[in-house]
């Protein structure tokens, strides 16, 4: 799937939602073409932004991360990971809104989760 496809998609299933949940969203929705990584190493596919003297409230997704993640796979299953990203970040700009951090701690487990699996792996390859 090209950037501009993404683009295309990415913008129709955001305008499937209610508008209500894009209050005080104030930067909106962006799609960069970039690669996201985590100091560890870990793909970032979106990110929910707030920045209370800055830019305020905005979502990132991070459609190079999408690609090197799922590229090999299907239109329709990127399709798909593009619709779950974006519903994430928002639920993220949700729970923010009214005070809830209970995504943002799943979050978290997750990540440690895929931290202690991939040091298994690397353990049991003998790369520790």
């Amino acid at each position: 799937m090209e950037f501009e496809q993404a683009r295309e998609a990415l913008t129709e299933i955001a305008d499937a939602l209610p508008y209500e949940i894009y209050n005080d969203l104030n930067g909106g929705i962006v799609l960069v073409p970039y690669v996201q990584m985590d100091a560890k190493g870990i793909y970032t596919l979106g990110h929910y932004h707030f920045n209370p003297m800055g830019l305020g409230r905005h979502i990132t997704i991070y459609y190079g991360s999408i690609m090197a993640v799922y590229g090999n796979y299907g239109e329709e299953f990127i399709l798909q990971k593009l619709k779950e990203t974006l519903y994430h970040e928002l639920t993220h700009h949700i729970e923010h809104m009214a005070g809830d951090k209970t995504l943002e701690r799943k979050d978290e487990i997750d990540m440690a989760k895929i931290m202690r699996d991939a040091k298994k792996e690397r353990y049991r390859h003998g790369k520790i």
